[in-house]
């Protein structure tokens, strides 16, 4: 039997429970990792664990929310004591807001940047703290084409996904040293909720996105997940600081 990627790997996987997360906590299991799967639905984590478990995987499961310091060190805690350890993680809870920068609510762009940018951080620092004391590990968060490229409609979401970049390349310099990889995946129009709020927000956005792109089509979440395990696998070892687009050729 031909061994998954991420075979005998343990994960933790936040922002799991519906969109990219759902589909890559699914491809992360088929590539053989024990997983933990943390995000703010209890159900729907629990629904998605059980399907996995059903499946043959080991999955644990951490509901908590990004932005409190508290839960995001249960979630790095419940890996290391379910599976003994933790290797990698896929930093990937986020939310969006559409609307020219001018009309952006206080409120929206600080709650934006609470969960984007500051939930990001709170996971790196939590699952820095394991993985440099055990010599090593890798960590991929979500960023987006909008983290490299500026588009208007979008320009406080595209804010965070800047930072989430700058957030990758500093902590890969900073533990490159401890053997700890850090990148980023940026998926461009993607199949999810987020997607779904596009599409409400303003319809016409979306094709004239997908026209631009060589692909011509949408990304599924499996193919950012795809991008993710190879991140977090022994097979992207001499990979650290990267921003990999997942996006069908959106900015070539």
């Amino acid at each position: 039997m031909t061994m998954g990627i991420l075979e005998g790997k343990v994960v933790l996987l936040v922002g799991a429970s519906t969109g990219i997360g759902a589909e890559a906590a699914r491809v992360f299991a088929q590539e053989g990792a024990s997983l933990v799967l943390a995000a703010r639905s209890a159900d729907a984590l629990d629904r998605l664990a059980g399907e996995l478990t059903t499946a043959g995987h080991e999955v644990a499961t951490a509901p908590g929310d990004v932005t409190s310091a508290s839960d995001v060190a249960r979630m790095v805690d419940t890996a290391v004591e379910r599976f003994g350890r933790l290797d990698g993680a896929f930093n990937n809870a986020g939310i969006t807001q559409s609307g020219p920068l001018h009309e952006v609510s206080e409120a929206d762009f600080d709650r934006l940047f609470e969960v984007n940018v500051k939930g990001v951080w709170l996971c790196l620092r939590e699952e820095l703290r394991v993985m440099r004391e055990a010599g090593g590990g890798s960590i991929v968060n979500t960023s987006s084409v909008g983290g490299y490229k500026g588009s208007s409609g979008f320009g406080a979401y595209q804010a965070t996904k800047h930072a989430v970049i700058g957030l990758t390349r500093t902590a890969a310099h900073d533990n490159g040293p401890q053997g700890v990889r850090v990148n980023a995946v940026a998926p461009g129009p993607t199949e999810s909720a987020m997607l779904d709020a596009m599409r409400r927000d303003d319809p016409e956005a979306l094709p004239r996105r997908i026209a631009a792109m060589p692909l011509r089509k949408m990304g599924t979440g499996a193919e950012v997940g795809n991008a993710a395990a190879w991140l977090l696998s022994d097979r992207a070892s001499h990979v650290t600081g990267a921003v990999l687009p997942v996006e069908g050729g959106f900015t070539a």
